[in-house]
């Protein structure tokens, strides 16, 4: 039986795989459940012009905000802005382009893209005309229905609360939010936890995200978001 494959790595070793430009994903809402040490990495290495996709822009010194309130995001695909300001004056000097996607269809893209499917189908808002905009359009039993397209990224980074070393991960209550989803949408996924554990530590059932979803397991440095909902 062959010994599973070890997955632990240390930021130094990833560091080499962002780079400008890049499609980013990641976990987290409010920046809860977004990996702050491996944000604060890219955030250090400077990269910019990145293409973000995720459920919302954080707060400025929070979660993802640490990098769009730099002013190094080009391009953002996401549910709401609000909890961001700065983001939202980014978007209104036209330094930052948001596309705006309801969570649960920006869910369900992310899931689409990692289940290997072109798209999905959904009649939400389908009269607004904002909505509209560049949507490709089709008939099934006679209703129409928008192409809302998948998504994917070179890079997903998430934030789990215990792996083990093959990468199997599991999330803790609301951190889980679209993490799970965004494992499994990246070219490469590099998943910052908690707590490292031997293979065979965890139970089957426990598991949410199944390690061959992953590629990188870091070890947290700590989170910068616990107080954020206080």
């Amino acid at each position: 039986m062959k010994q599973a494959l070890n997955k632990v790595s240390s930021i130094e070793e990833v560091d080499h795989l962002f780079f400008d430009g890049m499609t980013l994903m990641y976990g987290g809402f409010g920046g809860v459940g977004s990996p702050p040490t491996l944000i604060e990495a890219i955030k250090q290495k400077g990269v910019s012009q990145l293409k973000l996709i995720g459920n919302d822009t954080g707060f400025p010194h929070i979660g993802i905000g640490k990098i769009v309130s730099l002013g190094r995001v080009s391009h953002i695909i996401t549910s709401h802005i609000g909890s961001n300001p700065i983001a939202g004056q980014l978007m209104t000097d036209g330094r930052m382009a948001v596309e705006f996607s309801p969570q649960g269809i920006l869910a369900e893209r992310i899931r689409a893209g990692g289940m290997g499917l072109p798209g999905i189908l959904s009649d939400i808002a389908i009269d607004n005309d904002i909505v509209q905009k560049g949507k490709v359009f089709c008939e099934i039993a006679e209703k129409r229905y928008m192409v809302e397209t998948a998504l994917t990224a070179d890079i997903s980074i998430v934030y789990a609360k215990k792996a083990d070393t093959f990468g199997n991960l599991i999330f803790d209550k609301s951190a889980r939010n679209t993490n799970p989803l965004c494992a499994m949408a990246g070219d490469i996924t590099i998943a910052e936890v908690e707590e490292i554990v031997p293979v065979g530590s965890l139970q089957a059932e426990e598991i949410i995200t199944p390690g061959v979803f992953v590629d990188y397991i870091i070890q947290s440095e700590g989170v910068d978001w616990k107080w954020a909902w206080q």
